[in-house]
């Protein structure tokens, strides 16, 4: 009797130590080898797959984050994304509305709200790109990480990348709601006062940064919708990864 105890307590302690032999080699790549994992549908999944999955999570919510910011009033209309005037603008804009020309600089807000919407819509190739190109060698710290996890590790990694090759596509948006004729009627309307010095702030940057920042912004959001949501998970892959 004893030793029919004995033998079962060695039956059950060793199937814990594979199983948690198994899931410790679950999380580390195994040149592709797939084992079970608790938690996920079927069972079994592998790094890549995870890695693949938070790249298409990040593809689809960019490309939501792009289309919700690419609409009229997608920056303006939220207290949170509203680009505002450069501070170098302050006196500018105090001095003007004093002398009655508020409307060139309440015009020059609105079409700096207008060039960010107009780049965001551009915003997808220039995601994509970078998304594919990524390394996520922590992908279950990812996976098992905050709501914003991926976004966040996708910031630092793409960012200072992102915004140099945003500068352009901000300034196609400037030029194509007429932010540049706007801003050359306030230089000139500043320059008939006396004793003044017009400031020089790079809007370009200006209207990409702030861009940038409601994209990151909105795709954060849509990762959490992802992991919350099943109805957010449109695609087999984000529904057999996030699906836990």
């Amino acid at each position: 009797m004893i030793s029919h105890l004995r033998f079962k307590r060695r039956v059950r302690v060793g199937l814990a130590l594979a199983t948690l032999l198994g899931f410790s080699l679950g999380c580390a790549e195994l040149g592709g080898l797939q084992l079970p994992l608790p938690g996920f549908p079927g069972g079994v999944i592998d790094e890549q797959t995870v890695a693949s999955g938070l790249r298409e999570a990040l593809r689809v919510g960019t490309e939501r984050a792009s289309n919700a910011l690419s609409t009229p009033g997608g920056f303006s209309n939220d207290p949170l994304l509203r680009l505002a005037l450069p501070r170098e603008f302050d006196e500018v804009a105090s001095a003007l509305r004093g002398l009655g020309l508020g409307k060139p600089v309440d015009d020059l807000e609105h079409a700096m709200n207008r060039a960010a919407e107009a780049a965001a819509a551009e915003a997808v190739p220039v995601f994509a790109s970078a998304i594919t190109s990524m390394s996520i060698a922590d992908a279950f710290a990812i996976l098992n990480g905050e709501r914003d996890a991926a976004t966040n590790y996708f910031r630092v990694h793409t960012e200072q990348a992102l915004r140099a090759r945003f500068v352009p596509i901000a300034e196609r948006g400037m030029r194509s709601v007429g932010l540049y004729r706007i801003y050359e009627d306030i230089v000139q309307a500043y320059e008939r006062i006396p004793f003044r010095t017009m400031p020089a702030p790079d809007l370009e940057a200006h209207v990409a940064n702030a861009a940038l920042a409601g994209l990151f912004s909105e795709l954060a959001k849509e990762e959490g919708r992802i992991r919350d949501d099943p109805a957010a998970r449109t695609t087999e892959l984000l529904r057999r990864v996030f699906g836990r």
